[in-house]
């Protein structure tokens, strides 16, 4: 049964790589695990990574294709759908509440890896909305924190929102051999972790919207915005009486954080 009388939890997914769409780790095992416990959502809304744009759009369209935005994977992965069904109305309510900027319509996107990857361990039937909204890659940190804040009343309206990315996303410096290999990260890595946690705990939101002026390894961590961004959507929906709970807590391959965050 849909709760529509409780607050909806907010949650921060690290995605990783696609293959974990496809494989039993203990990534998919924990994203599972978490979606037996979320209430049933009327809709969801997923901010993603992998669909930056020039402006700001959420998609408009009764049936959203999945798309495979990626390349050099097995065929098995290709194979993949997610035919949840999209939610025109919610679309429309997230235009009209959004007042920091535009955001128009789409029917030409979809639910990106990034989306449905994650998702379908949250809600395997498939049977619950999705919308997505993408993100400005013109518009600094602040401005992504600012426009998050808008969709609070969401949250008190039965739509779960869902945000898919990786606090430490450097694929440049990743080790292949241990994309696999929970808790092999750089110590660098490790240090910025600990660091992006404990501030997180603390409520320091400022801090971290400041990542790119802080210590080097920061630098090293979040070389490009777009899978951190979808971490200060989360916070940015934050209120005082959210627990926090964190899983998935792992980085692998050196520089690729899988930690996830629950605020509910």
């Amino acid at each position: 049964m849909t709760n529509l009388n409780k607050r909806m939890p907010v949650i921060f997914i690290g995605h990783g790589s696609p293959m974990n769409a496809i494989e039993k780790t203990i990534f998919s095992e924990g994203m599972e695990a978490v979606g037996r416990r979320l209430p049933k959502p009327k809709s969801v809304l997923c901010i993603s990574a992998h669909w930056e744009t020039r402006g700001t759009f959420v998609t408009a369209m009764e049936n959203p294709e999945t798309i495979h935005d990626f390349g050099g994977f097995p065929h098995e992965l290709y194979e993949v759908e997610y035919p949840a069904p999209g939610n025109p109305e919610l679309a429309k309510r997230i235009s009209s509440l959004v007042k920091t900027t535009q955001v128009e319509l789409n029917k030409d996107w979809g639910l990106d890896h990034g989306c449905w990857s994650v998702l379908k361990y949250l809600f395997p039937k498939a049977d619950i909305p999705i919308v997505e909204l993408s993100m400005d890659y013109t518009k600094p940190a602040s401005f992504h924190y600012a426009l998050a804040k808008e969709l609070i009343p969401l949250r008190d309206e039965g739509v779960l929102i869902v945000a898919s990315g990786n606090i430490i996303h450097n694929l440049r410096l990743i080790d292949w051999r241990n994309l696999s290999v929970p808790d092999t990260g750089y110590d660098w890595a490790v240090k910025v972790h600990r660091d992006i946690l404990q501030k997180v705990k603390e409520g320091n939101h400022q801090s971290l919207l400041g990542y790119d002026n802080l210590e080097r390894e920061y630098r090293m961590a979040v070389p490009a915005p777009d899978h951190y961004l979808p971490l200060l959507y989360v916070l940015a929906l934050q209120n005082q009486e959210d627990k926090l709970e964190v899983f998935n807590e792992s980085i692998v391959g050196g520089s690729l954080d899988m930690t996830s965050l629950l605020l509910e």
